[in-house]
């Protein structure tokens, strides 16, 4: 199995498309140039850095570095989450809640893959673990940061009709059944996007990637779809639990609306 090798001008070639762009941005007067600058620095900067870290985490080979790594990548995905949010919980239930919901559906859906469908030896092998947590965390951190925004913001919009069906005698849980069920529908809709459009539409990156490192375009096929199931488990699973806990703190055991609890 060979892969064609990049060097730095190849990297130099492709960047002038961003280049390109940048010159789009001054001609149109968008205002784009210095962010797509900075977001191309930033990006180019923090793979080189993963890059170094992943060389030192294979030749360890320990499952404490390991848990390291992914506690690291929770807790920096749980910033982005709370980033993405128009209306977040006050407090340090922003970060917590979707650092939590993260932790626990990326963590249980990476552990079941490399324990029962990958089985590598040892089975927290970081040159599996890690890529395999990266993306099923990724798109997790996606469903869980829409569906926390979907509920904050229809709460604030929705008060008036959640706290009338409060007042006529529903609990917690039925007065925010209609908000919960639109938050959820946008946590999943782009994962089910995804896979709707997945290999007629777009052909995914870890696909991708294995076909041009010389994988044969089956066996490809079968890591991708293995990975489509992951993500989907994973984004249902955290948005769940988010949903459920904005659920729980945005009301009361007494079954009243907490809108104070918001930012």
């Amino acid at each position: 199995m060979t892969y064609i090798r990049l060097d730095l001008a190849d990297l130099a070639l492709a960047a002038l498309l961003v280049a390109v762009n940048g010159a789009l941005s001054m001609v149109l007067a968008l205002g784009m140039e210095r962010r797509l600058l900075v977001a191309a620095a930033r990006m180019v900067v923090q793979l080189l850095l993963v890059g170094l870290v992943l060389e030192a985490l294979f030749a360890q080979m320990s499952p404490w570095t390991t848990a390291a790594a992914a506690l690291a990548m929770v807790l920096f995905a749980g910033r982005e989450a709370v980033a993405r949010q128009h209306r977040k919980l006050a407090g340090w239930w922003g970060y917590g809640l979707g650092t939590a919901a993260m932790l626990l559906a990326a963590g249980i859906v990476t552990v079941f893959a490399l324990t029962t469908q990958l089985r590598p030896d040892p089975w927290y092998d970081p040159r599996y673990a890690i890529p395999l947590l990266g993306m099923v965390l990724g798109n997790t951190m996606t469903g869980i940061s829409l569906g926390l925004d979907t509920l904050t913001g229809d709460v604030a919009q929705s008060r008036p009709a959640v706290e009338a069906r409060l007042a006529l005698g529903a609990d917690r849980w039925q007065a925010m059944l209609p908000v919960a069920r639109k938050a959820l529908r946008a946590a999943m809709m782009p994962i089910v996007n995804a896979m709707s459009a997945t290999g007629l539409v777009s052909l995914p990156g870890m696909m991708t990637g294995q076909i041009l490192g010389g994988v044969a375009p089956v066996e490809a096929v079968k890591y991708q779809i293995l990975i489509m199931f992951l993500i989907a488990g994973g984004t249902g699973f955290g948005a769940a639990a988010a949903v459920v806990g904005g659920v729980l703190r945005i009301t009361d055991s007494r079954h009243r609306l907490r809108p104070d609890r918001l930012a």
